[in-house]
Formats: C-alpha cells, sequence, structure tokens
C-alpha cells in the first residue's frame, strides 16, 4: 500500500478537479435566461461541438461555457508558427527548457486574446438570436461583462489543467476536455432513451434503442483500434552481435496510423467557426445565411468542406509531429538501419512514404468519425438531437484514456523498482 499511495493521491487530486469543474460547468453566469439557448444550441452542428468539447457549459451560458477551446486553437497556431514561419518562435522551440515556457507564455497571452474575442463574439451573436438571453437587455457593458467572466473561467481551467498535470494523473488539459465529454454521456443516453422508448411516436423504440447503444460500443472500438495502430518497420544496429540479432519488442520503428489524434478536428472546428464569429456581428443578409450553409456543418457541401480540411491538418500536423529527415538523421547517429533500405536519403524516402500510406488510412478513418454525429440528421430529419453520436468525443476520450493508462502503469514501474532498490 505504501507504494501506491502517491498514485491514490494522485488520482484524488484529479478526482477533486474534475468535481471543481463539473460544478462550475453548471453555474450560469448572472443576469442570462437560457429557456431558448438550450434548443438553438442543440440544432447547430458547430456550436453543439463547441458545447460538447466544453462540457456542456455553453449551452448553460456557464462560467466555463468556452472550455479549454482558446487555449488548444492558441498552441497549435503557435505550433505551426514555430515551424521555420517566425525564426524567434524556432530558435525558442530549439531552445529547450526556458524556450519551451517562454512559448507557453506567449501562447496563454495569445488564448486571452482568442477567449475575449470568442466571448464577445458568442454573448453578442447569441443575443440577437434570442432576445430574451440577456434579462437586462442587450448593451455593451453587460456584453463585455459576460465577456470577462467567460474568458476569466476559460483561464482558469487552465490552471486547473496544469495542476492536473502536476499533482494529478494524465496530461492537465485533456483530461478536462475528457471530464466534460463523460459528464454529458448520461444525460445523452438518458435523452436517447426517452426519445426512443418513453416516446408514443415512435415504433420498436426498445430495440432502436439497443442498436443505439450496439453502434456506440461499435463506435468506440473502432476508435481504440484507430488510435491504437501502428506501422512497425523493423531496424537493426551495425554493432549488434548474433545474440542481439535476434528479434525483440524494440527492435522497430513503431509509426502511429492516427499521429495527429484530434488535433486535425479541433482545428478544422475553429477554421470553421471563425467567419461566423465575425458574421455575428453583422445583420441577417443572404450573403450572410449562405455562409451559415457553407460553414454550419447542416449541409452535405459543408460537409465536405469540413472534411477536406481536416484531411489536409491531418497530413499537415503528421508532418510536423514526425520528420521523416529527422528519423533518418536519428537512425544513422545510432547506428541502426532499415533492412534494405540504404541509410541517409533512401531511408528518409522509405520513411516518408510508408508515413503517407498509412495517415492516407489514418486521416479517412478521423474523417469519418468527426462527421458521422453532423450527418446522422441529413440522413434522418427527424432523428432527435441527443441521438447524434459523439465521434469527435469518442476520439478524445479514447485517446485521453489510452495515454491515462499507460502514464499510470509507468508510475506503478517507477514506484517498483524504488522498492526494489530500497529493499536491496
Amino acid at each position: 500500500m505504501i507504494v501506491n499511495k502517491d498514485i491514490r493521491n494522485r488520482i484524488l487530486f484529479t478526482l477533486f478537479a474534475f468535481l471543481v469543474y463539473r460544478l462550475g460547468s453548471a453555474i450560469t453566469v448572472p443576469g442570462v435566461d437560457t429557456t431558448d439557448l438550450v434548443a438553438g444550441i442543440s440544432d447547430n452542428s458547430l456550436f453543439e461541438m463547441i458545447n460538447m468539447l466544453g462540457g456542456g457549459g455553453l449551452e448553460q451560458f456557464s462560467v466555463f461555457s468556452l472550455g479549454v477551446t482558446p487555449y488548444i486553437t492558441a498552441s497549435i497556431i503557435i505550433q505551426l508558427l514555430s515551424m521555420d514561419v517566425i525564426p524567434s518562435l524556432t530558435e525558442l522551440a530549439k531552445g529547450g527548457v526556458m524556450g519551451r515556457k517562454k512559448l507557453d507564455k506567449y501562447t496563454r497571452y495569445l488564448a486571452v486574446v482568442f477567449a475575449f474575442v470568442q466571448s464577445i463574439s458568442f454573448v453578442y451573436g447569441f443575443s440577437k438570436e434570442y432576445p430574451t438571453l440577456l434579462v437586462n437587455g442587450t448593451n455593451w457593458s453587460t456584453i463585455l461583462y459576460i465577456a470577462t467572466i467567460f474568458t476569466a473561467g476559460s483561464l482558469f481551467l487552465v490552471w486547473i489543467g496544469d495542476q492536473i498535470s502536476l499533482k494529478g494523473i494524465g496530461n492537465g488539459i485533456s483530461m478536462v476536455i475528457m471530464a466534460g465529454i463523460v459528464g454529458r454521456l448520461p444525460r445523452q443516453i438518458s435523452s436517447a432513451w426517452e426519445s426512443l422508448v418513453q416516446s408514443s411516436d415512435v415504433t420498436n423504440g426498445k430495440w432502436l434503442f439497443v442498436a443505439y447503444i450496439v453502434v456506440y460500443l461499435l463506435i468506440i472500438v473502432f476508435v481504440t483500434l484507430i488510435n491504437t495502430a501502428e506501422r512497425r518497420i523493423p531496424i537493426q544496429s551495425t554493432s549488434s552481435s548474433i545474440e542481439l540479432s535476434k528479434r525483440t519488442k524494440s527492435n522497430y520503428l513503431p509509426l502511429k496510423v492516427n499521429s495527429a489524434s484530434v488535433i486535425p478536428v479541433i482545428f478544422a472546428s475553429s477554421i470553421m467557426m471563425a467567419p461566423l464569429q465575425v458574421a455575428n456581428f453583422f445583420d441577417k443578409t443572404e450573403f450572410l445565411n449562405k455562409v451559415q450553409d457553407w460553414l454550419g456543418l447542416s449541409t452535405w457541401y459543408s460537409l465536405a468542406i469540413y472534411v477536406v480540411l481536416i484531411l489536409f491538418f491531418t497530413f499537415f500536423y503528421t508532418k510536423m509531429q514526425i520528420d521523416p529527415e529527422k528519423v533518418a538523421e536519428n537512425l544513422g547517429k545510432s547506428g541502426s538501419y532499415i533492412p534494405g533500405i540504404r541509410p541517409g536519403t533512401e531511408t528518409k524516402e522509405y520513411v516518408n512514404r510508408v508515413l503517407s500510406r498509412i495517415t492516407v488510412l489514418g486521416s479517412v478513418s478521423l474523417a469519418i468519425i468527426a462527421v458521422m454525429p453532423h450527418v446522422m440528421p441529413l440522413i434522418w430529419p427527424d432523428l432527435p438531437s441527443s441521438m447524434a453520436l459523439g465521434g469527435t468525443g469518442m476520439i478524445i476520450v479514447v485517446g485521453v484514456a489510452i495515454e491515462t493508462i499507460r502514464q499510470v502503469q509507468g508510475l506503478i514501474t517507477q514506484k517498483s523498482y524504488k522498492g526494489y532498490y530500497r529493499e536491496s
């Protein structure tokens, strides 16, 4: 029990942080009536995704309405700019611990700007769409007041994520997002039960509910396979002896099928959300209605744009995460090589070719999972919004769960080694 005391304390701290997050998500900002907002968000696929990533805080207009989405967007942009786009940021990225600390500071500054602009857009746009939302009427003092609360809440969640990373288990920011998604699952399942089983308008409702649960489980299995699938390229060392030449589990170069995780989906959603947020500041015109149709994820052509963006960002982010030239260089420095492939340029081209092929599979799978909840209402217009299967949420939950399990196993192994050395 002494060995697992630290792990137990980390788990308890993480659960306490989740409790604070869920309580904050239920606290509505003052002077707001969300009666009409709940139904309105569920009818908009793009806003429903932001609501899902924020743990349902947006439909409640809670202090945590934005979640950690502004911070994620800011971190992605800083990473992109650090790839030889802005030389000073590139130097910081290569500058070790101190450089990463400065980049993180710039990310937080940018997250504040994004959160404040996004908050003003949401409050102003929703107040025009739902005139009863702001109890005291639409005025800029109220809008700025609520936007400030939203911004503070988003940055407070980032701080909670940092504390989870330091004192809890898992990656803090990812754990916060997962907590919000998992917290909405019971409500989603109960809504599906009410819509199918308890509704008199649906025939064979019990069988449809069973099919709904089965499909949901199949999605979880499919997402798990995609997140754990990898292409293993065998490698050998030039200094290996006869004994070492026997293959072990470490004698390969693993390339994940979905190296980009859910980042392309979040970034594609942010790109499509930006014009809609700007459009909220203008009166409704025919042009703005067309923008809504093209970017609102409620038509087939808007979903086609969404899929193209996901495919593009999957390839882009994968190339950013795995550089074939650096892989070939590191293999050469370690005295290792791929059997049948010459070191250097030929190795780089081979790794790049294999990576491109598996990324095709990963990007297509990611796009299918991401668009599934948006396609279902188009195929079945009468389908209740609660029945839309959250593929994006499952990608996040499964990915974070796998990484958290690996970290806990690592902590257990570390504690076992420490106990072994103390006894010896």
